[in-house]
């Protein structure tokens, strides 16, 4: 398999601006929503060059997806823009009526998710975001790894018809997935084989996932490791797979482990092959204020947490 390295590290948000500039060169109906948060999600390329295209809604997050919700009426394919606990939380009644109810073809962009928005505190780091739109139907949810996937998925989207939630934040964090790797709704990356212990990952937490890989395998230890960009549609069958080799799995989010990726594999491995698995998520708690780094590592959300779950779901077999 090929080895992923750090090419350079990148904020994810710049991914999706990059993205998006892309987009309005190449599909004319790709319109664009923000909620007065322009600089933050690396909007400005495309309100400079489409400005015809481009809505600056000010502080009115309601009104936005509304809006994105009545666009696609017309054909238009509306990307809105503002922070995760903006992007959901606070507009989710908007969300479940206006776009999933309705299934619209509305693309809720949301940046600053999780534990490493830092400094700006509790209230701002959303860590239940990713439950709240998956439970709701019809709608796609995607998180993110790294800048050039965070671009590759804000195209493929433009191209998938339905309501979709794109999550991405604001750290600089290693950049490894290849820029030419078509990104595929649904379908998880294999990143690494392994014989002892799966681990799946999602966003921030699947370079963290590879270090652990590398850690372990130091101390004798194979991880199969899976990059789960999709929450949903998740791919089972990749999880299935890897488990049937393994025998037990470490889930990995920057997220509450209720409600997020870990829970979705428990069901699938509740319904199909039932085997021990572990939780590297938020433990049903708000977050505070502090640096990403300071926060990941005393959350637990990082390359030591998943080596030592790697280590004592290996005990549970």
């Amino acid at each position: 398999m090929k080895k992923y390295t750090n090419t350079g590290s990148k904020d994810t948000r710049s991914g999706f601006g990059a993205g998006l500039t892309e987009l309005g060169l190449k599909n004319p109906n790709v319109v664009a929503l923000c909620a007065d948060l322009i600089g933050s999600l690396k909007m400005d390329d495309f309100k400079k060059n489409h400005p015809d295209r481009f809505f600056q809604v000010g502080i009115a997050e309601a009104n936005m997806i509304g809006i994105a919700a009545g666009l696609t009426i017309g054909g238009k394919i509306p990307f809105t823009g503002t922070f995760a606990n903006f992007s959901t939380g606070r507009v989710y009644d908007q969300i479940r009526q206006s776009v999933a109810y309705s299934d619209k073809n509305v693309k809720i962009c949301a940046s600053h998710a999780g534990l490493t928005l830092g400094e700006d505190g509790a209230t701002h780091q959303i860590l239940e975001d990713i439950g709240l739109m998956k439970m709701l139907p019809g709608m796609t949810v995607i998180n993110t790894c790294d800048y050039n996937q965070t671009k590759a998925a804000t195209l493929a989207i433009a191209d998938h018809h339905g309501p979709v939630y794109l999550r991405f934040g604001r750290p600089v964090v290693p950049n490894f997935m290849p820029a030419d790797e078509a990104f595929v709704i649904g379908k998880a990356v294999h990143l690494q084989e392994g014989t002892d212990v799966t681990i799946v990952a999602t966003g921030h937490l699947v370079w963290e996932a590879l270090l652990a890989a590398e850690a372990l395998e130091a101390e004798g230890i194979s991880a199969d490791v899976l990059n789960i960009h999709t929450i949903k549609p998740l791919d089972e069958e990749a999880i299935l797979q890897s488990v049937a080799k393994t025998g037990c799995i470490v889930t990995a989010e920057e997220h509450n482990f209720l409600g997020g990726l870990g829970e979705s594999v428990s069901r699938v491995l509740a319904l199909n092959n039932p085997r021990p698995q572990e939780f590297v998520a938020v433990n049903d708690s708000f977050g505070e204020s502090g640096t990403p780094e300071q926060l990941m590592e005393k959350y637990g959300l990082n390359a030591a947490s998943i080596v030592a779950k790697a280590k004592k779901v290996i005990a549970r077999k």
